[in-house]
Parts: structure tokens; C-alpha cells; sequence
């Protein structure tokens, strides 16, 4: 090669390299440099050889003219992929901020258009779900902030347990109207009313009472531990139960009117045979057989009285005659008539209350107790002075209450098992009701029931 080629040469492997650099940058195959130098000699017509030493002032000449040249080639052949890449890396951060809208317009038919149509494919996609998700989310809200159902979400990774979210009603229960997202769940609690407090901090399932006036108003609360975007929340429901339980109590009554009736029909229709036939024997002089049909009409008289007394100790519950009473005592009475484990010692301090009533009382209670299936050295009783009242809990290691059942306990003549009169449980409600108290259920930790009655101090 004579020395005259060099620039040309050089221009060469300038346009080589910057050809091999565009690729590089790209991340596409990287070719050997003898082999590209041999496909642009055949492409240009050159006959290239390894460059000869001419002069310096030639070499630094030809530098200075072909280096502007070929980053001009780099920059052409790069900068449709690099205005892709901004383009994609505008469209991710609008995916990360979830913004699905963007798309990037299409030019050509190759790789670059294939790939840029399947971004906007997935785009398009993305944002199709997000109109679904929104729509859903919208239904959901409005479903749940116009239920009559209190809700509220607790963020239980957060040290002041704040509240993630709540609706309406829980808004109007807690705080008068105002929203409640943000606020410490603590101090909610602690301006709510003592029972409400109480059956939370408590973390079972239960029923109870908010006095109102002169009528009480009940709930039922649900407690359930959920998790949401890898943080621990609770999920605290509460139902107001005070209509629904006065319209169970009608359907309640009539069908125990429709129990009466029946079992009236069943006990008189052999009564009144058993008279006709007596009478027939009398007129015939068969004196007899009439010892039989007294005897008759004599056991169906005390299985009908017997039924109807039953019912009437519920609906004849006299008010309450306070007078003093010793625990100690009082405990050791209740042992003669039922079985239990105390809890802890019984306090010292002496109450005013009608102790037949309580006793009545705790007699269903601990009943109810052993009947529900559990471990009979499991049911205990606990007699505890709170600040205000008298709390006597019964508890058992049963299968406990669905939250059907919980819901109803309370309800005169309502009960789970075959021969049961629905009576002991409301008995208990109606004696704590008259001592000015309220009666409380609640799952036990581990299994079984809490149910306690509370009792107001009484100078």
C-alpha cells in the first residue's frame, strides 16, 4: 500500500470503530474488527492493507477531518434507539406511578416496531385492568360505607394502631360524624362507652349492651386478623342487634304461642276423653275402672301444669330484694347445687343483691355450661369487684357458639338443643337486667364460652 492511502486507510478504521462502538452500546453482536474492516473494504471498493508509516502531519490531517465524520455516522445510526429507550423509560415510570395511558408511536415494519407495538399492547392491557379494579373498588366502597354494619380497619403494625380506613357507621358510633382514618384506635376506645371498650379489649367475639337512656342498646362484635400488603390489620365489626332482636322476639312469641297451643290441644283432647269415658262408666256402674281414668286425667293435669309453670317462672320474675350478701357464703350454697372450679378466690367485700335471683342465675349458667359438651373440670366461675360493678363469669371448654347462635342466645325460648326450653340464658339476662346490670357472652380463648353478668355496686 503506498504511503498516499494512509488517510484513507484511517478513515477506514475510524468508521470501523465507531461503528463497532454504536454496536457495543446497543448490546448487539459484537464483530471482530479484521472482519468488519474486510466487509466495508468489499462494500466501498478499497483494497485495504495494513496501513505503511507516512508522514505525521498526514496521519493528524486525515484524523482531524475523518472523526467528525464518523461521530456523525455513530449518532445517526444510534439515536432511533436511544429516542426508543427514553421513550420506554418514560412509559415504565408512568407503569410505576400507576399512569397506564402512555404509548409510543409506531415507525417502520422491523424489530423496533414489533417491540414498540407489544409495549402498547401490554400498556393498553394494563390499563384495561385498572378501569375494572377501579370500578370494582367504587362498587365495594359504596356497599360498604352505606351498610348498617360498623367497620373499622386497624393497622396493627403501627405502634399507635391507627385506623387504615372505616365507614360511615363506624364514623357516626365512634366519632360523631368525623372521619376516623389516621386516628389512634386507643384513644377511640378510651372516649367510647365503658361495655364497648371492654368487649374489644377483651379480643373474643361477643354480645353486649350500651345503656341509652332508659333503654339499652345491643351489638354484636366480630373480631378478625387480616393481612393487607404484608402488614397485620383487625378487622373489627359491630351490628346493632336491638331491632333485629325485638322483631326475633315477636317471631319468638308467636311461635311459642303456637308451642302452647299445641301443647294445651295435647293434654286436653285426652282429658276431655278421659272425663266422656268416666262418665260412661259412672252411668253403667262400672266403678271400677274409674280409679284408671282418674289416674289418667290426673298425670296429664301435672304434665300440663308442669309445662305451663316452666313458662310462667320466666314471665312472673319478681323485682329483686337487694340485701347483703357474702361471697364466701354465697359460693359454697351455689356448690350444693351445681358443680364448678373457682377461678380465684372470692373477694371479702360483701354485695347487695337479691341472692335467690343470682343464684337462679348462675344455676342455668353453670347448667348451660356442662350441657354444651366440654370438659366438666373446665367450667369455672369467677366472682371479680370492678371499678363500678360486680362481674360473675361462667366459663366452659365447649365447641362454643357459631356466630348465628350468638347472635339469638339471648332470645326467650331460642335454643340449640332438642329438649332445651330456651329459658336459662334469658332467665339470666332478665336477673341482671332487674339489678340494673346487663349480661355478657363472649368466645373464651382456646375454646368455649365466657358469659358473665355485671352487676352494679350498690351502696
Amino acid at each position: 500500500m503506498k504511503p498516499a492511502s494512509a488517510p484513507r486507510t484511517l478513515a477506514l478504521l475510524l468508521l470501523a470503530f465507531a461503528l463497532l462502538g454504536a454496536a457495543a452500546h446497543l448490546g448487539l453482536t459484537r464483530w471482530p474488527l479484521p472482519q468488519l474492516l474486510a466487509a466495508l473494504d468489499g462494500a466501498l471498493g478499497l483494497d485495504w492493507q495494513a496501513p505503511a508509516v507516512g508522514s505525521l502531519a498526514a496521519w493528524l490531517w486525515t484524523a482531524a477531518l475523518a472523526m467528525p465524520i464518523a461521530a456523525i455516522a455513530a449518532l445517526r445510526i444510534v439515536s432511533p434507539w436511544r429516542r426508543l429507550l427514553r421513550a420506554l423509560e418514560g412509559t415504565l415510570l408512568s407503569y410505576r406511578d400507576g399512569d397506564f395511558s402512555s404509548s409510543i408511536a409506531v415507525h417502520g415494519r422491523g424489530d423496533l416496531a414489533a417491540l414498540t407495538r407489544l409495549h402498547n399492547e401490554l400498556g393498553g392491557a394494563l390499563a384495561a385492568q385498572r378501569r375494572q379494579l377501579a370500578q370494582r373498588e367504587l362498587l365495594l366502597d359504596t356497599v360498604v360505607q352505606h351498610t348498617p354494619l360498623a367497620l373499622v380497619l386497624v393497622d396493627q403494625g403501627d405502634a399507635q394502631h391507627r385506623v387504615a380506613y372505616a365507614n360511615l357507621a363506624a364514623r357516626h358510633l365512634l366519632h360523631d360524624g368525623r372521619s376516623l382514618e389516621g386516628l389512634p384506635f386507643d384513644a377511640l376506645l378510651a372516649e367510647a362507652p365503658a361495655q364497648l371498650r371492654q368487649a374489644v379489649e377483651a379480643g373474643q367475639d361477643a354480645l353486649f349492651g350500651i345503656a341509652d337512656g332508659d333503654a339499652e342498646e345491643r351489638f354484636h362484635l366480630l373480631l378478625r386478623d387480616v393481612q393487607l400488603q404484608g402488614r397485620a390489620h383487625r378487622l373489627v365489626l359491630l351490628r346493632r342487634m336491638t331491632r333485629e332482636l325485638s322483631r326475633q322476639e315477636v317471631a319468638t312469641w308467636k311461635r311459642v304461642i303456637r308451642v302452647i297451643s299445641h301443647e294445651l290441644n295435647n293434654s286436653l283432647a285426652p282429658i276431655s276423653s278421659l272425663a266422656h269415658s268416666g262418665a260412661e262408666l259412672a252411668r253403667r256402674g262400672e266403678v271400677s275402672r274409674l280409679v284408671e281414668v282418674f289416674g289418667g286425667i290426673g298425670e296429664r293435669a301435672r304434665h300440663l301444669h308442669g309445662f305451663l309453670e316452666g313458662y310462667a317462672r320466666f314471665a312472673r320474675l319478681p323485682a329483686p330484694r337487694l340485701e347483703r350478701c357474702e361471697w364466701r357464703g354465697f359460693v359454697e350454697q351455689l356448690a350444693l347445687h351445681a358443680r364448678f372450679t373457682l377461678a380465684q378466690p372470692v373477694p371479702d367485700e360483701a354485695a347487695l343483691i337479691d341472692a335467690g335471683q343470682i343464684e337462679q342465675a348462675l344455676i342455668n349458667l353453670l347448667k348451660n355450661a356442662h350441657e354444651a359438651g366440654g370438659d366438666a373440670g373446665e367450667v369455672t366461675l369467677s366472682v371479680q369487684r370492678m371499678p363500678a360493678h360486680w362481674r360473675l363469669e361462667v366459663a366452659d371448654r365447649g365447641p362454643g357458639m357459631s356466630d348465628t347462635v350468638l347472635s339469638q342466645a339471648l332470645l326467650p325460648f331460642y335454643s340449640t338443643k332438642r329438649d332445651g326450653s330456651g329459658l336459662g340464658l334469658a332467665l339470666a339476662r332478665e336477673i341482671a337486667e332487674a339489678h340494673g346490670g346487663r349480661i355478657v357472652l363472649a368466645r373464651r380463648e382456646g375454646g368455649g364460652m365466657r358469659v358473665g353478668l355485671e352487676i352494679p355496686v350498690t351502696a
